[in-house]
């Protein structure tokens, strides 16, 4: 079994161009998620892990200090950092419905309805999900609000008809009872038929508000919001697509990663 000390005296291996503070950053924090570093144990003092890792105090402390951000560690001012008591839930590394990764926070999260019908394909939903010029999607858009403030939104598309009866018939035998509840369409989804998509991905891109999202949520317009596309494929055949609209009243959105350095 591997202890702690001999963890950290293992030769810290940096890719050409890799910051040091990131290789030191990608040590701790593997230590942390494969239990080597435990839960709430005291770690080394600075100048001990540094010499422990076999490199300078500076970037040791930088990787602390991010960390402690990331809430892997916390200090305890005139006794030291300890591994937290708790690892931080995972986030969007994760396929799963953004109303429920805004619940783990703690809040009140509710979904308001604006709208849910069929419409024509557009050029961006086609790409995405490989239809026809010829179809109709299913469109729902939606509120989030946490603890009662407006703080994303949410565009969802399946295709409908043919379309999605050929893929998977029973989403669309249960889409319109879905559109009544107050949560996205992909959380009921999963919640009646299980993980019904066998792959996900989630595109991240930074933008604008603009005018009718800005009203919406509440923002001016040159406000900066977060765009998270989510597709979601069944049986190779990419089913479902949302992107979600995110303003700055949401903290923080978490991305678990692992190291590629070898260790």
């Amino acid at each position: 079994m591997t202890t702690m000390d001999t963890f950290l005296r293992e030769r810290l291996l940096v890719a050409p161009g890799t910051a040091i503070r990131v290789a030191v950053y990608s040590r701790l924090a593997d230590g942390i998620r494969t239990g080597v570093l435990p839960l709430g144990a005291l770690l080394p003092r600075e100048t001990e892990l540094a010499a422990q890792l076999r490199v300078s105090r500076t970037p040791v402390r930088e990787a602390l200090i991010l960390l402690e951000e990331d809430g892997l560690i916390r200090t305890k001012r005139g006794v030291g950092r300890f591994v937290a008591d708790a690892l931080p839930r995972s986030g969007l590394e994760v396929f799963r419905p953004f109303d429920d990764l805004l619940a783990e926070s703690g809040g009140d999260v509710e979904t308001e309805q604006l709208r849910f019908d069929i419409k024509p394909t557009t050029d961006f939903i086609s790409n995405k999900l490989t239809l026809d010029s010829a179809a109709n999607t299913w469109f729902r858009e939606c509120i989030i609000h946490l603890n009662g403030d407006p703080v994303a939104l949410i565009h969802e598309h399946l295709p409908a008809g043919k379309y999605l009866d050929d893929v998977h018939p029973e989403i669309g035998e249960v889409l319109l009872e879905l559109s009544r509840e107050r949560r996205s369409l992909l959380a009921g989804l999963i919640e009646r038929l299980g993980p019904v998509f066998h792959s996900g991905s989630c595109q991240i891109t930074a933008s604008l508000a603009g005018e009718s999202r800005a009203t919406l949520l509440g923002i001016d317009d040159a406000d900066p919001v977060l765009v998270l596309t989510q597709t979601a494929e069944y049986r190779d055949r990419p089913v479902y697509l949302a992107k979600c609209i995110v303003s700055g009243q949401v903290n923080h959105l978490m991305i678990v990663q692992s190291s590629a350095l070898p260790s």
